[in-house]
């Protein structure tokens, strides 16, 4: 009787059990290690934690905005070197802003009060946000000298400081995107005075999208900062800028008490006066605005984009504060 002989096949067929078998048990194990090394993803949906980018939660898009896409920089422009500023704390004082509003994505507007005279004057700062990073880094010190130093408020004067009027944009970028607050806006040529939602950009800062608004005031910030002047009679404004140009009287044509305080800010500071005049046509400004309320007002210009010449601007303090009609 002959012995049966094996199928050729059994070899192979029996490997390959072998394999599926291994390659399952593998795959077991991955699984296994991945969920022991990543237990949040076993919650369940609903606890995952949400990571928000770009823009604030509260952010809600106006549909007559401007889409405010990514900058591309302009090759031929000179690269703005920043510094990220830590977060403005005052120590060692019972000195409390007043939030006299709120920007497009829900950051408070903040105003600082220095003396109770009943002369008033006013700082403001960061209306071009964080591609003008260093006009706010100078509000800051300028409060803090003053809280340490109350004595340089005459005791006629009342001083206000807004420090950062266009918080969303420093918050976005310190270079070219932060300039605009979070609708694209160009907070700058959003007042009622000389509004245009757009303009001839010969001579203009034309680095990146922008608009002066769906309307005269249309943006929050733009509201909160005519809410203020309509409601104190500030007879005196510096509104901060960067860089270089000079200081600008406002007023169109530019007024005369403001030309004269112009000159006055441009011998101390040594800021060009008359300004370097590009061929830009500015409408819808705030110095503008506050000389058809009756003030008068400049937009000065810091020397650089990174530097807040602050010993420059004590004296421009000084002037600001002594200042007469």
């Amino acid at each position: 009787m002959s012995v049966p002989r094996r199928r050729k096949d059994s070899f192979w067929v029996t490997l390959a059990w072998v394999l599926n078998i291994a390659g399952l048990g593998g795959i077991a194990l991955v699984l296994i290690a991945y969920w022991a090394l990543n237990p949040v993803l076993a919650a369940p949906q609903g606890l995952q934690p949400v990571s928000t980018a770009a823009l604030p939660a509260t952010y809600t898009p106006d549909p007559n905005s401007l889409y405010l896409s990514t900058v591309t920089p302009n090759p031929r422009s000179t690269l703005i070197v920043v510094q990220t500023l830590t977060p403005f704390v005052l120590k060692n004082s019972s000195l409390r802003p007043t939030v006299i509003g709120y920007s497009v994505s829900k950051r408070p507007i903040e105003v600082y009060t220095f003396g109770n005279g009943e002369k008033q004057r006013m700082i403001v700062a960061g209306i071009h946000g964080g591609y003008e990073w260093n006009t706010i880094a100078l509000a800051d010190e300028l409060i803090k000298y003053i809280s340490e130093n109350p004595e340089v408020i005459p005791s006629d004067v009342t001083l206000y400081i807004l420090r950062n009027m266009n918080p969303d944009g420093d918050a976005r970028d310190h270079g070219i995107d932060g300039r605009v607050n979070d609708h694209g806006v160009d907070l700058n040529r959003n007042f009622p005075t000389n509004w245009a939602a757009t303009w001839d950009r010969d001579g203009c800062w034309d680095y990146g999208p922008t608009t002066g608004g769906a309307g005269p005031a249309s943006e929050p910030e733009t509201r909160a900062v005519i809410g203020f002047l309509q409601n104190h009679r500030v007879e005196v404004l510096i509104s901060y800028h960067s860089a270089a140009l000079g200081v600008f009287p406002g007023g169109e044509p530019w007024e005369d008490r403001s030309i004269e305080f112009a000159k006055a800010l441009a011998k101390e500071t040594k800021y060009p006066f008359p300004p370097i005049d590009t061929g830009c046509l500015f409408t819808g400004t705030l110095a503008d605005y506050a000389v058809e309320l009756g003030a008068i007002a400049v937009d000065m210009e810091l020397s650089t984009h990174q530097s807040t010449d602050f010993k420059k601007n004590l004296k421009a303090l000084n002037v600001l504060l002594n200042w007469q009609k």
